[in-house]
């Protein structure tokens, strides 16, 4: 997780880029990109890039969910 050490930047902490996200949920990049373009989980863009940031507490939910249904993304409404 990136991290600055500056008090004003606690929420840029809980905020995860795609390879971290994609870590915790144990799924390619690729594929947290795809759920993210389909709505499935969701995403914030920052920056001139618009790169994806993913809150930490969004991804905790989804895997909740996920595992309630029977691990199918699809059915995960964030």
């Amino acid at each position: 997780m990136h991290r600055t050490g500056s008090v004003t930047d606690n929420k840029a902490e809980l905020m995860l880029n795609t390879s971290e996200a994609s870590q915790l949920l144990y799924v390619h990049p690729n594929t947290l990109r795809r759920w993210s373009d389909d709505g499935i989980i969701k995403t914030y863009r920052i920056g001139p890039r618009a790169d994806r940031r993913f809150r930490r507490d969004d991804i905790e939910r989804f895997l909740a969910q996920l595992g309630k249904n029977e691990g199918n993304p699809h059915k995960c409404s964030l």
